[in-house]
């Protein structure tokens, strides 16, 4: 939703702010919010006003006409408000059909003043412009402000003055007041634009001889505008409407909603309902509402909600869990019914979405079962099929009774299953797998004859192309009619690959020549080629890094489709529409603040070019070109036969019921000519009137079809252009949102504008009124098929239609990344891994989740139990890890892998390179002693050899024993890092043979010489064999391999990583220059031959 209602107080405290006015505003900041919580004495401490002033009390929760319902406590002391309060705090409070309680009151300084110094002034925005209403009497007894008020229209990038406020305002306004008055609306305006209100209104505004005075205040901001106003407006809270609480999984799933670039949305009407919904998709949703409310479920219907915009598993799943926990809180008597529903969707992998319900079912099996939920599912789409199956399979092994429909059942009718209301098949026949479309087995490569890409039922024209009407000189040019055709090309701006590979597969089946796509715009790399296919064979696409390129090189384009975030949106559009060629731009981005797509519709009409969006997935003529991800994969461009025009022609808010409006129309009709979806949001770049009037005049479409909506008025243009001849074609139409009037209070539905402000705007008037002026309007959605059937036959039947035989569309060869999310082919990997997995929603390590790690407090030698040996290693095992780590860090600049590191890091060479140069010297003469010590020593010990008998073997041999030996520490000078390890290893290890062992050769060899001492690198080797072989998490297979394939060498790599980084640090520090060695250091002796 982006136009959001807030408090009295937050409203009021903007204005005080941010106001810039020549008019002496009073009392700013002077109220006082009173909740369960408020302290008394801290609340006078810290506004002393209240106990000197006369006040005024009143709840601040969105209530209306607060004066005439008794509200409001006027001209009192604190303890008359106390009084006053104690009475009505807490309370429940029936506020036209909403019950709540009150618990949210602001006191503020009572105003003395007379009838003749209030006044009305309100400010709200339309499509066009924002509407100034101005009234000289004010107060409880306004009455209808829109019949009396003076009202004037500030156009979208116009500005107010306060010539104009005086002009066409303030004509009742005494002439001493005028000034004042003006100099505030004027101000207030500026305010309500510079912080995105969409609707102001201030009732009664006084105005005395010491200035201007705000009582009441309501209003409304765009919540999409945040990241542009948020530094001034802070962290607002958007209150629930009065009878409805906010409960804390609906501010979790917004949470959820904003940290996500999907949506999810969840209000809870009735907790003990026993009928819950989830849904995908914002026009959806609302069906799904209605149905339920159609069919007599409106007191039991418990939330409204919808998930849509492809969410990954795990979001999915968190909001499955969430609506499952609040069902399973209260049992019903009759049960519970979960609907599992959705239109087909576009984009959305609808098996991986599922995947997330499964796994929350799974979870609460138990209380499912407990509390006897039904749940019934229907859903389309991208992989649908898997979804089904997956959904259906987790129904037998719970035991819950889960029932599965597809695309082949129309999409409400599991309501009426779920209800009683019709019977559940039994076995309800299943649309052909994906796989059974794509690769197609027929013999017959045909592709569709040129013919077919003309209308259905009519033969060919000699030119398809609708030219856009010449306009009047002096007007705005005119949009054109025909905004697709067989030769239209685009631009994507977004590197949207799998969008555009979708447009290139529908382009291919359609029979095109050539690609729809020409070009792409992304300004976060250079230029450069994508590789797309154009069926079998491999293209490649240029990537502009700026537009300006793009529309030189490619003069034949006419068409963007913009994938541009809701912040580069507007930008992105502004500068495309200033080249002339562009006559069409698709704006997918949903979240666009409402100001600035006004100032794009202002541009637009101005330039003559049609916009279709915001919040849209676009739109479809089949046949010709596709937006984006319009239409869904291809098995549903085939299954709905989008690949050829058809004679209905569709327009509708909603992308996933747009692509439902294609399934409908395919089974009850020849087909679909051109089918848009104008977008969710308040004000779309382009209306239904101005595709209908489209249709009407495009000699191929036969009938026309509309999906509307609660809120807004556009649907009744298309009732004046029924009464007035100028649409003759048949219109079904029918308005979504009908639930609506039912509930007791306000529900934002998933689409921005689907918010009724006004009787007019609800879809119950609206469908009266289409069927009024003539439209066909079914009784619900459930009939709307049955609707466009009829009038399709009728249509037939008096040879308006004349269906055309099909003629099969060519293969496209399925992508391989498809084929293998569709289980249809196997390949072997080109590696394998087991340790790590990052491609959930949560890093794993040996399937450990990241967040156990943590919790569990593993530490880093945890971590590289998990990482190098799969295991969850004892305590006293990682800590053994991290002991060696901290020994071996490092050891001082003389040895060669630091001076290594030092030279490199004083040659100016950069941290990796410098650290690798070090890493290099590591093998059996440096540090490399760890992997050699353990396998000598172990091999000595494990065939039984003494160590007198090992250390004999090994002179005799002429080896070293790696691990014994220092050039600087002796018996008589021990290594404290050894003894330190040690110690350690005696204390906590269960066994340790194998240093004692080691000690035992220790003391041969120092006995010759007091150097030959067991060193770090012998004891870490080992005393790491001990653990290996003795902490029970391997067998003697495992743990020997680990030596084998050089396992504890990774400890000191691992460890002297640390200090050759400290030693490049360091040298970067200290700004040490170039490195060169001194020739007295240098022994320079020549060839023995020569010096003889």
């Amino acid at each position: 939703m982006s136009a959001k209602a807030i408090s009295e107080q937050t409203g009021k405290e903007f204005l005080y702010k941010y106001i810039c006015t020549s008019a002496a505003v009073q009392n700013r900041f002077r109220y006082a919010s009173v909740t369960a919580e408020t302290d008394w004495d801290r609340l006078t401490q810290e506004h002393p006003w209240l106990l000197t002033e006369r006040l005024v009390v009143k709840p601040d929760q969105l209530i209306k006409r607060r004066g005439k319902l008794g509200l409001v406590g006027i001209n009192l002391d604190l303890q008359g408000v106390r009084e006053w309060l104690n009475g009505r705090f807490m309370k429940e409070t029936t506020v036209g059909k909403a019950k709540g309680v009150l618990k949210n009151f602001l006191i503020e300084p009572f105003v003395p003043h007379v009838q003749e110094e209030e006044f009305y002034v309100c400010v709200y925005a339309t499509r066009e412009g924002d509407h100034v209403l101005f009234h000289h009497e004010g107060g409880v007894e306004v009455g209808d402000v829109d019949a009396k008020a003076q009202r004037l229209m500030v156009a979208v990038d116009d500005k107010l003055s306060e010539d104009q406020v005086k002009e066409q305002l303030l004509t009742h306004v005494p002439d001493e007041k005028k000034e004042i008055l003006a100099s505030f609306i004027v101000g207030l305006f500026n305010l309500y634009e510079d912080l995105y209100f969409t609707y102001l209104e201030i009732n009664p505004l006084v105005v005395t001889q010491d200035g201007v005075y705000i009582l009441d205040m309501a209003a409304k901001i765009d919540a999409t505008a945040d990241y542009i106003c948020k530094a001034k407006w802070g962290d607002v809270e958007f209150p629930p409407p009065f009878g409805r609480e906010a409960y804390p999984e609906e501010a979790y799933i917004a949470d959820l909603d904003a940290k996500s670039g999907a949506s999810l949305k969840l209000t809870l009407l009735n907790p003990r309902g026993r009928i819950w919904t989830m849904v995908a998709g914002g026009g959806a949703s609302v069906v799904y509402s209605d149905t339920i409310c159609d069919l007599g479920g409106v007191d039991e219907l418990a939330n409204y909600g919808e998930y849509s915009g492809a969410p990954s598993e795990q979001q999915t799943y968190d909001y499955a869990k969430t609506i499952l926990s609040l069902m399973t809180r209260e049992k019903h008597p009759l049960g519970k019914v979960l609907i599992i529903g959705g239109s087909i969707a576009n984009f959305t992998n609808v098996a991986a979405t599922f995947k997330g319900i499964v796994r929350a079912i799974k979870d609460y099996q138990g209380p499912l079962k407990e509390h006897e939920v039904t749940i019934f599912v229907r859903r389309g789409g991208p992989n649908y099929q898997e979804g089904l199956r997956v959904m259906g399979e987790v129904g037998k092994t719970t035991g819950i009774p889960i029932h599965v429909f597809g695309t082949e059942t129309h999409m409400t009718a599991i309501v009426g299953m779920a209800l009683g209301h019709r019977p559940i098949p039994n076995q309800p026949p299943m649309d052909a797998h994906t796989a059974n479309f794509l690769l197609n087995a027929s013999s017959s490569a045909k592709t569709p004859a040129t013919t077919r890409t003309a209308s259905f039922s009519e033969p060919r024209t000699s030119n398809d192309v609708t030219p856009a009407k010449k306009s009047k000189a002096g007007l705005p040019p005119a949009k054109a009619t025909t905004l697709f055709r067989k030769q239209t090309k685009a631009i994507v701006w977004g590197m949207q690959t799998r969008a555009v590979q979708g447009m290139l597969d529908f382009d291919y089946v359609c029979s095109r020549d050539e690609p729809s796509v020409a070009a792409m715009v992304y300004p976060f790399t250079g230029d450069h080629k994508q590789k797309f296919y154009w069926g079998h064979k491999e293209i490649l696409l240029p990537v502009y890094k700026n537009m300006a390129d793009a529309m030189k090189k490619h003069p034949e384009v006419d068409v963007l489709i913009s994938f541009a975030s809701l912040r580069s949106a507007f930008d992105s559009t502004v500068e495309a529409m200033q080249y002339s060629q562009i006559h069409t731009i698709a704006i997918i981005a949903e979240g666009i603040p409402e100001a600035q797509t006004r100032k794009l519709i202002k541009m637009a009409d101005e330039k003559g070019v049609t916009i279709i969006g915001p919040a849209t997935v676009g739109g479809i003529k089949p046949g010709c070109f596709k937006i984006g991800n319009t239409g869904g994969m291809l098995d549903n461009i085939l299954a709905s036969k989008l690949y050829r025009p058809g004679s209905v022609a569709y327009v509708s808010r909603s992308g996933g019921m747009s692509n439902e409006l294609n399934n409908i129309i395919s089974r009850t009709t020849d087909g679909v000519y051109e089918g848009v979806a104008i977008g969710g949001d308040r004000y779309p770049g382009s209306t239904f009137m101005d595709h209908v009037l489209r249709y009407q005049d495009t000699e191929g479409i036969k009938m026309i079809v509309v999906l509307g909506e609660i809120g807004g008025t556009e649907e009744y243009k298309i009732c004046q252009g029924i009464r007035e001849g100028r649409i003759t074609k048949p219109v079904v139409c029918w308005c979504i949102g009908t639930c609506a009037t039912m509930f007791a209070s306000e529900v934002q539905f998933g689409h921005a504008g689907a918010c009724a402000n006004q009787a007019s705007e609800t879809a119950v008037a609206k469908n009266q009124a289409l069927r009024d002026a003539g439209a066909y309007v079914p009784k619900s959605f459930d009939e709307l098929g049955n609707v466009i059937k009829t009038v399709y036959d009728e249509l037939v039947a008096n040879g308006t239609i004349i269906p055309a035989e099909e003629v099969p569309p060519p293969t496209v060869p399925m992508d391989y990344s498809w084929a293998r999310e569709l289980g249809l082919i196997r390949k072997p990997a080109s590696f394998m891994t087991s340790i790590c997995d990052e491609r959930g929603q949560e890093l794993i390590y040996a399937g450990m989740p990241i967040t156990e790690v943590f919790k569990e407090e593993m530490g880093l030698g945890g971590v590289l139990g998990l990482l190098w040996f799969q295991r969850r290693l004892p305590r006293y095992a990682c800590q053994f890890i991290e002991m060696c780590l901290m020994v071996t860090a490092d050891h001082g600049p003389a040895v060669s892998g630091a001076h290594n590191t030092i030279v490199c890091a004083r040659a100016g060479k950069d941290l990796i390179s410098s650290l690798t140069s070090g890493l290099l010297t590591i093998g059996d003469r440096f540090g490399g002693a760890l992997d050699a010590a353990a396998k000598q020593f172990s091999k000595a010990f494990d065939s039984g050899m003494l160590p007198m008998e090992f250390v004999n073997k090994m002179k005799k041999d002429g080896k070293l024993i790696m691990g014994i030996g220092h050039r600087v520490k002796s018996i008589n000078n021990p290594d404290m890092r050894v003894q330190i390890l040690k110690d350690f290893v005696k204390q906590h290890f269960p066994s340790t043979q194998l240093l004692d062992y080691a000690l035992d050769v220790e003391k041969i060899t120092t006995s010759k010489k007091p150097n030959l001492i067991l060193n770090v690198d012998g004891l870490i080797g080992v005393a790491f064999v001990d653990l290996l072989r003795t902490c029970g998490g391997f067998t003697r297979d495992e743990a020997d391999e680990f030596v084998e394939i050089g396992a504890l060498n990774g400890i000191f790599v691992l460890g002297r990583s640390m200090g050759f980084i400290g030693h490049y640090l360091d040298q970067k520090r200290l700004k040490q220059g170039l490195y060169r060695h001194p020739w007295d250091d240098i022994s320079y002796v020549l060839p023995e031959h020569m010096s003889m």
